[in-house]
């Protein structure tokens, strides 16, 4: 990273690089991350979360880690604790249907990008998990598997997974067939056989395989 800011060697989140950044007089620091990505169905979900030196301060810090390590309810009760320590937190999404025009990639720029601009106050510096931002006018660092060193960014994971959770859940009531809540739209064998027996239905990606492939089996039939 530029700045002479170090990257983090550790596999334990903490707030190094943050305060390393708060040394160099970055105040409001925002990690971003999200969740969703890889799904079949449903949209994808980013979060920022700021943190400054007096919001540092809090316990809280270190007992994040990315969310894929923490159970559902672990996940739920450190995402209140975030909200209500952090100095800002926000979510963006964008939908399947955008994800099918633009891309996942775009996709999820998008998502962060609405995030990082619904913080209040807003973040003088960005740290991010593998993408990065070139449109947002602010210094960022990227790395991989950065939800697992750095304490911003893990607490991000944390607010993007448990969202786009409870966003499943909800779809879940509205087609059950496909037992969202349980698989969360990821491409389960449970998941791709529903597809198989129902097909896709509204929040459903339609460019990604194995729907993209079924589309064109279907295009195939109608034109025999």
């Amino acid at each position: 990273m530029t700045g002479g800011i170090p990257s983090h060697g550790c596999n334990t989140p903490t707030l190094q690089i943050e305060r390393a950044l708060w040394a160099c007089g970055f105040w409001r620091v925002a990690g971003v991350d999200e969740a969703g990505r890889g799904a079949l169905a449903g949209p994808v979900v980013a979060a920022a979360v700021l943190v400054t030196p007096e919001s540092g301060a809090s316990p809280i810090w270190s007992s994040v880690r990315d969310s894929k390590l923490l159970s559902p309810a672990q996940r739920i009760q450190l995402a209140d604790e975030i909200r209500q320590v952090a100095a800002a937190w926000a979510i963006g999404e964008v939908d399947a249907a955008t994800i099918d025009a633009i891309g996942i990639a775009a996709a999820t720029r998008k998502a962060m990008q609405e995030a990082i601009e619904a913080l209040s106050p807003a973040a003088d510096y960005l740290l991010l998990d593998w993408v990065r931002l070139p449109c947002v006018g602010l210094p960022q660092q990227a790395e991989a598997r950065a939800d697992r060193t750095m304490a911003s960014v893990a607490a991000a994971s944390i607010l993007a997974k448990v969202h786009r959770d409870r966003l499943m859940q909800e779809y879940d009531r509205r087609y059950p067939e496909y037992r969202f809540a349980v698989h969360k739209g990821y491409g389960v064998a449970a998941h791709c056989a529903a597809i198989e027996r129902f097909g896709p239905c509204p929040i459903h990606r339609r460019t990604f395989a194995p729907l993209a492939r079924r589309a064109t089996l279907f295009d195939a039939d109608d034109n025999a």
